[in-house]
């Protein structure tokens, strides 16, 4: 692709404004992500990069250079601009140095079906708004050896900054189907021999008391008020965490984590 090199002024803040815009969420093709780590793993992904903004200062960082480099040779436009600029764009209060837009990752229906093996294990999220909670459990179920992610209508976008920031770049390499009708995921499961397992603080089964063996989908309803009794009838089975004392629920993100890794454990088994 070809590739035009400048140095941003705030005079000529056009493309500011359009990063900005990104990051915001105003541009629904597009995802905004920062910083040195996740720019890196966005180019190890492929993604289609629009545009690369970077501070002077870190430009001079070999680390860094290398990388800039790289993404300005794929990148529609790449810009140096001094720190104060790049605060202004930047989605923390510590600017990283370093900036990309790129598009989106799109999968649908087919081509997640297209990229899960004979035994998959995946988690559908339904309904979480907290992106913080998202990229957590996007990041622990690639580590816990998750095949895909399933989110649906109302979940928090995955590749929102703060969801990116927390999946640490997982985001970039697990196939995740976002915006599945809730009824639709479920269907989808079950038609692909893939067993459905809710996680429901009235369940009478315990999480450790199942065989996670098989094809698996955990499901994990919304942070404040779980699935409803609805959507829980919908699934295969319900399991419950045991808790002492006087806690009432788990975060949603140590929840996954925990029904994630017993799936794992017995799969290895």
């Amino acid at each position: 692709m070809g590739h035009s090199k400048l140095h941003i002024t705030s005079r000529d803040n056009s493309l500011l404004r359009h990063v900005r815009a990104v990051r915001d969420g105003k541009v629904a093709e597009l995802i905004y992500v920062e910083g040195l780590r996740l720019c890196e793993e966005a180019l190890r992904s492929r993604l289609q990069v629009e545009a690369v903004i970077y501070s002077d200062e870190l430009a001079r960082k070999d680390r860094a250079a290398k990388l800039i480099r790289e993404l300005a040779g794929v990148a529609g436009k790449a810009a140096s601009v001094s720190e104060k600029l790049l605060e202004s764009i930047s989605y923390t209060h510590t600017p990283q140095g370093i900036v990309l837009i790129a598009g989106r990752p799109v999968i649908g229906q087919p081509e997640f079906h297209a990229r899960q093996d004979a035994n998959p294990l995946l988690i559908i999220l339904h309904r979480l708004n907290n992106p913080v909670n998202v990229g957590a459990i996007l990041r622990t179920a690639e580590a816990a050896g998750a095949t895909g992610v399933i989110t649906t209508d109302g979940t928090a976008d995955p590749f929102s900054p703060k969801a990116l920031r927390g999946a640490m770049g997982a985001a970039f390499r697990l196939p995740i189907w976002t915006g599945a009708d809730y009824g639709q995921a479920v269907g989808w499961c079950r038609e692909n021999g893939t067993r459905t397992v809710c996680a429901d603080v009235a369940a009478t089964r315990n999480y450790a008391e199942i065989d996670w063996r098989g094809p698996a989908a955990i499901v994990m309803g919304a942070e404040s008020e779980g699935l409803s009794p609805e959507e829980i009838a919908l699934t295969d089975e319900a399991i419950r965490i045991p808790m002492k004392g006087s806690t009432e629920s788990l975060n949603v993100a140590v929840a996954a984590g925990i029904l994630l890794y017993e799936a794992s454990r017995h799969r290895a088994s």
